[in-house]
């Protein structure tokens, strides 16, 4: 199933409400997605007492829900659905976004899902970046033909990286580093619950170190930790970042023509207000680009 909008937005917290507000008043569809209400950092804010206008403190819960009631007042769209993956779509001249079983298309995005989660502190992961520990399976999964491969991850974002890699590679692992499964893995995937002490080789990688002290050779280590953050995300669109930040300009605009990021995201001041102002700049310069790509393809 596939769904068309002008503005997607990934992240339903205080940039993208904003954004979604911004977008929605500059006459476009907007579509924003998230896994509901009360999983962002907001909603676990017991009281919020600094932010303009509150005439006495709010919980963070309740702030939440003005914000997105405000945004469907205006005809905004929610959907709770897991961001899988984000894909630019040449076909229509912007971007394929993967939730919840559903591809939705639309010529702009922005990535308002929150700061970066961590990722583990196991030894190797880090210095192979980019030597065979990757971030996005459907860039490089190509590359991993007939070869070995791993994903770490126990949820469903693994799995849809998994599922992006069996084409390709000769043996697939899911090492969920002594995490239950938290997704259905079909038969032919083996699932290997031991902890992961390391990931092996000098200038690529070459294996896997178990708790137990099993070596398991692969050739690629794909990294799925729990959900698709925007940091995750902006990886499988080409986007610049910044450390474990999306690097943005002014105007919140990525280096990919259409796909901007806000909010906790980008770095610096983690706070509503910061939130805000970025996301209604990036719904300001969504709306200047969608408006601008009309114009051309008339």
């Amino acid at each position: 199933m596939t769904q068309t909008t002008d503005v997607l937005i990934i992240g339903a917290g205080p940039a993208g409400v904003s954004a979604a507000l911004y977008a929605r008043r500059g006459g476009l569809q907007v579509t924003v997605l998230s896994q509901g209400a009360g999983t962002g950092s907001l909603a676990r804010a017991e009281l919020i007492e600094n932010y303009y206008g509150l005439e006495a403190p709010v919980s963070g819960a309740e702030l939440e829900r003005r914000g997105r009631a405000g945004a469907e007042r205006l005809g905004v769209q929610f959907v709770t659905a897991e961001v899988m993956g984000l894909t630019l779509n040449d076909t229509m001249n912007g971007f394929r976004v993967e939730a919840g079983g559903t591809v939705y298309e639309a010529p702009a995005v922005i990535l308002a899902a929150g700061a970066a989660r961590r990722t583990l502190p196991i030894e190797g992961l880090a210095r192979l970046e980019g030597h065979g520990v990757s971030y996005c399976a459907i860039c490089d999964a190509f590359f991993y033909r007939g070869k070995n491969v791993a994903v770490l991850g126990a949820g469903e974002y693994a799995l849809h990286e998994a599922q992006a890699l069996v084409p390709h590679a000769a043996h697939l692992t899911i090492l969920t580093n002594a995490e239950a499964p938290a997704a259905v893995f079909p038969e032919g995937m083996v699932v290997n619950t031991q902890p992961v002490e390391a990931i092996l080789g000098q200038t690529r990688v070459e294996g896997v170190r178990l708790a137990d002290g099993t070596t398991l050779p692969v050739d690629g280590v794909f990294v799925a930790l729990g959900t698709a953050g925007s940091t995750a995300l902006a990886r499988k669109a080409g986007a610049l970042l910044d450390g474990n930040n999306v690097k943005v300009d002014a105007q919140m605009s990525t280096n990919v023509p259409g796909l901007f990021a806000a909010g906790d995201n980008t770095g610096g001041l983690l706070q509503v207000s910061k939130a805000v102002y970025e996301g209604a700049q990036a719904g300001l310069s969504a709306v200047k680009y969608v408006r601008q790509q009309r114009a051309q393809a008339q």
